[in-house]
């Protein structure tokens, strides 16, 4: 059939997977405005400034997602034929992996995390957006006539791979809901398909495995987790009235492995000091440009920055290159906003202050973090000139995926002797000498004012905050031997 031997398949050179095929409907999703626009958004965000190598885009990301998200579902077809797992399974499961990053605005996290916080007050994420365009790219490019072609059926399949996408809450894995009138699948035998591209279950996903793969590669830091071995092991097992995704109980150790190259990447890349204050600058400069950015949308519609991501047709148009828009636009309300990309350009960056953490047993709590650079200005004597405006306090939380919570907890596993049978494994059992405690939090300072009277103003300001809290002894700084006397 077609479906099986697509004649119009592609061949895709990738420097991670190597020599990869993309069945001809995931090809004609690709040759869309709404896909190749991600060939203009970095994967890693402001990282591009301090890595040279982390050049890479969310497009090769997602065509790395889709082709393992195909590895892992046919592999468990091949394995377990009793699955029933069937040709419009594994299409929506890769076109789920191809499509789940749809959504993402011009420096990846920067704009959902930073930018849309503090232009618009309505909760908003990238998977929202992943949503409503992939709508959009089927609408305006007929594709509709092209799914029903290779046996897709319509609206059930568009609605699970929507839902692929999301991922499937954790409270409904109890398998209450029995049947998906909107996806045409039953949960309780097909609940599996929704660990593979975005596990809201245990994080363990083929998302991760690529960027992992990928970011390393480009970051020139060692990846520890070797995907092809959970590919090889992975097989379906009921799980009260459910159907998880398992693997060996002797690869538990690799699946810390997989965990603890996540906190590598974020220790030592995503949340590099130099890179928050980039994408700290990056992020000033759009607010500000924000209410001078013209962006034509649906019917002519004229949209802000902020606005595009409720009209597809304009957000599609959003891409890295407001950047340069705004670098080099003459216009005169752009000065802010141009002034800040330009000095990020020369490299004159906000002063790096310093690095603590809370005391062990206590957290920052998010309500908190908007009041803590006055706080820390008021740390010493107004004299200092310095206000909460001038300084950036970063509360950065590195974990394993799950806040407070071991991953691996929620992993199941089987054993070679009873491959049906699905068990937990304790992490006493994997090793003793794994992390006991999953989550800890960052305390990031830096100050927009560069010169040295200021700097070393805020230097003596943290140092004295971070005694007034009880933070930990900042790395850069000695608290016993400096003096916290205000100039």
């Amino acid at each position: 059939m077609l479906w099986q031997n697509p004649i119009d398949a592609k061949v895709f050179n990738d420097p991670i997977h190597g020599h990869i095929e993309m069945h001809p409907l995931l090809v004609r999703i690709i040759d869309t405005p709404q896909f190749q626009r991600l060939r203009f958004i970095k994967q890693l965000g402001g990282a591009y400034f301090v890595y040279p190598g982390a050049s890479h885009n969310r497009f090769e990301h997602s065509i790395g997602v889709a082709h393992l998200a195909g590895q892992l579902v046919k592999a468990l077809r091949d394995r377990q034929p009793e699955l029933q797992i069937n040709h419009r399974d594994i299409l929506c499961v890769q076109i789920a992996g191809l499509c789940h990053d749809l959504g993402h605005g011009p420096f990846s996290h920067v704009f959902d995390g930073n930018v849309i916080p503090q232009t618009r007050k309505d909760k908003w994420k990238h998977e929202d957006a992943s949503l409503a365009m992939f709508d959009h790219l089927i609408d305006t490019n007929g594709l509709k006539v092209v799914l029903l072609s290779y046996g897709m059926k319509l609206p059930e399949d568009v609605n699970f791979i929507k839902e692929l996408i999301r991922g499937r809450p954790t409270e409904v894995d109890d398998g209450s809901e029995v049947c998906s009138m909107a996806t045409g699948r039953c949960y309780r035998e097909k609940g599996f398909l929704y660990e593979i591209v975005a596990n809201k279950r245990t994080g363990i996903d083929v998302d991760k495995w690529d960027y992992f793969a990928r970011d390393c590669h480009h970051l020139g830091i060692r990846n520890n987790f070797d995907f092809e071995r959970f590919l090889k092991f992975a097989r379906v097992c009921k799980v009260g009235n459910m159907k998880h995704i398992c693997t060996r109980d002797k690869e538990a150790g690799d699946l810390y492995n997989m965990f603890h190259t996540r906190y590598t990447l974020h220790r030592r890349a995503y949340q590099h000091r130099v890179v928050n204050i980039i994408e700290s600058m990056i992020t000033e400069a759009l607010v500000l440009a924000d209410p001078h950015i013209q962006i034509v949308g649906k019917n002519k519609r004229i949209c802000k920055i902020s606005e595009s991501i409720d009209d597809m047709e304009a957000y599609t148009k959003l891409t890295d290159n407001i950047f340069e828009q705004i670098l080099n636009s003459s216009n005169p309300e752009l000065q802010k906003a141009r002034e800040i990309l330009n000095n990020i350009i020369c490299r004159k960056l906000y002063k790096w202050i310093g690095e603590t953490q809370p005391a062990p047993g206590t957290k920052i709590k998010p309500e908190e973090t908007e009041k803590l650079a006055g706080e820390m200005a008021a740390a010493g004597p107004s004299t200092h000139q310095l206000c909460a405006k001038d300084l950036i306090v970063n509360v950065v939380r590195m974990d394993y995926g799950m806040k407070e919570k071991n991953p691996i907890d929620e992993m199941w596993f089987y054993r070679k002797t009873d491959p049906n049978k699905a068990i937990k494994i304790p992490k006493g059992q994997v090793s003793q000498m794994l992390p006991g405690i999953f989550t800890e939090q960052l305390i990031q300072v830096s100050c927009k004012k560069t010169d040295d009277q200021s700097v070393q103003a805020a230097q003596k300001l943290f140092v004295q905050w971070c005694i007034n809290r009880n933070f930990t002894k900042p790395r850069d700084g000695d608290i016993d031997d400096i003096d916290t006397t205000i100039v």
